[in-house]
């Protein structure tokens, strides 16, 4: 329970996020000793670590919330033998890992003497060094993630691992062009995202026509000619279709994040939100999870209109995660994730057509058709615009009008399209 412990604890938490997510290195494996494969000495993560020591201070019965500067007071750190903070080592001035260090100079120049370094502006000088020009590290990094966030995939698969044991980019010029672009708009993330949703790899298909036809003419071909010793045909094109995406010949198809998916479908209910800023918020949980929490673990904000912000703001605890985004691999907040796993298991098909949440927005999407109009067939249209849209086609369309026939009830029965156009694989899938 030592608070000292606890502050240490934090500090090597803070050094290895940084490091993994900003500069792309895997710092946190030289905590105990020189890094195996990189070249990242011990003492490289203890200078990185300093910069943020002054801004770490842990009180009993206090959470860590916000980093403060302190007041110009110096300090000596230490380097920490394998990695016990009871047993200090020689002292490190606060610095960047040497191999990431483009100008070779100290991180605070020469204000340090006898190891005393002074607590204020240790922070202001790492972001100086994350975003100059010169420094090619970061910006390739954050170029990389901003891809990986529109095509499921980075140029790089390893965002948080430039090092050698990283994967190389498969086009190393055009994540250099990007990183320079980046720096070149004075790191404007939103320029970066326009850059890349405007180009024309971005606005491909995920399979032409031509392609399906390939693909259904050799599936026929394999189940006509039965069991054979050499590999089906449709493995081999499996395979060069895996190749053609990851040279960027089509669209990787991907599916949607939890907290996108929960905002498509308030989106097309009409009760998605769109108010900025603010604290969290807490929307209803299913009563079956209400009933395991503890007293105050999830309370509810008081206000309905809330309930329906962006997935955004929806408050994220380390030990409890709002349902829809854990069964759609919403990662443990606990560390930093580099790439979201993205599953296909059965509780995902079960929360969406069987949770109240499903079925409650659903009712409301078909209570917004049915205020727009009363016509059957506009509703199916409109529907479509909604979730997809576009049109439905003439072989959708009379598959809604036989759902929709199904029923006495009218509404109900609209309400199962709506239900049925959540579960598509079109509403859950970019393509």
């Amino acid at each position: 329970n030592s608070q000292e412990e606890r502050r240490q604890r934090l500090l090597t938490e803070l050094a290895s996020t940084v490091g993994a997510v900003v500069l792309g290195l895997q710092v946190g494996c030289a905590e105990c000793h020189d890094h195996k494969y990189d070249p990242i000495s011990q003492a490289d993560f203890y200078r990185l670590r300093a910069i943020f020591s002054p801004a770490v201070q842990v009180k009993k019965n206090q959470s860590v919330d916000l980093l403060h500067s302190a007041k110009g007071v110096a300090s000596v750190d230490h380097l920490l033998i394998r990695g016990d903070w009871q047993r200090p080592g020689p002292a490190v001035v606060p610095g960047v890992p040497r191999v990431a260090n483009f100008h070779g100079e100290p991180l605070l120049g020469d204000s340090h003497v006898d190891g005393e370094v002074p607590a204020a502006g240790r922070r202001a000088a790492l972001a100086r060094w994350l975003t100059d020009s010169r420094n090619p590290l970061t910006s390739r990094v954050m170029a990389n993630r901003v891809w990986q966030f529109h095509f499921g995939e980075g140029l790089s698969r390893t965002p948080s691992d430039f090092g050698l044991l990283g994967d190389e980019p498969l086009h190393g010029k055009l994540l250099d062009w990007l990183a320079t672009e980046l720096m070149a708009r004075r790191w404007s993330l939103k320029s970066l995202h326009r850059t890349i949703v405007t180009s024309a790899t971005y606005r491909q298909a995920s399979r032409d026509q031509a392609e399906s036809r390939d693909i259904a003419e050799a599936v026929n071909t394999a189940v006509e000619a039965g069991p054979s010793e050499s590999p089906p045909r449709e493995e081999t094109q499996h395979e060069e279709l895996q190749r053609r995406v990851r040279l960027l010949g089509r669209f990787p198809r991907r599916r949607l994040e939890g907290e996108a998916i929960r905002d498509a479908m308030l989106a097309c209910a009409g009760l998605l939100n769109f108010q900025q800023h603010g604290p969290g918020v807490r929307p209803p949980l299913p009563s079956e999870l209400v009933s395991t929490l503890l007293k105050d673990q999830w309370n509810v904000t008081p206000e309905a209109a809330s309930h329906h912000r962006r997935s955004v703001y929806v408050f994220a605890r380390r030990n409890l995660r709002y349902p829809i985004f854990e069964v759609f691999d919403r990662p443990d907040a606990n560390a930093s994730c580099a790439a979201r796993n993205r599953s296909t298991t059965a509780p995902q098909s079960l929360l969406m057509l069987n949770s109240e949440l499903a079925l409650r927005l659903a009712t409301q999407f078909a209570d917004r058709l049915r205020d727009e109009t009363a016509d059957r067939d506009h509703q199916v249209c409109l529907a479509f615009q909604i979730a997809f849209s576009r049109n439905p086609d003439p072989t959708e369309l009379a598959a809604a009008h036989d759902l929709l026939a199904t029923s006495n009830d009218a509404h109900q029965a609209l309400v199962d399209l709506c239900l049925a156009l959540f579960n598509a694989n079109e509403f859950v899938y970019v393509d």
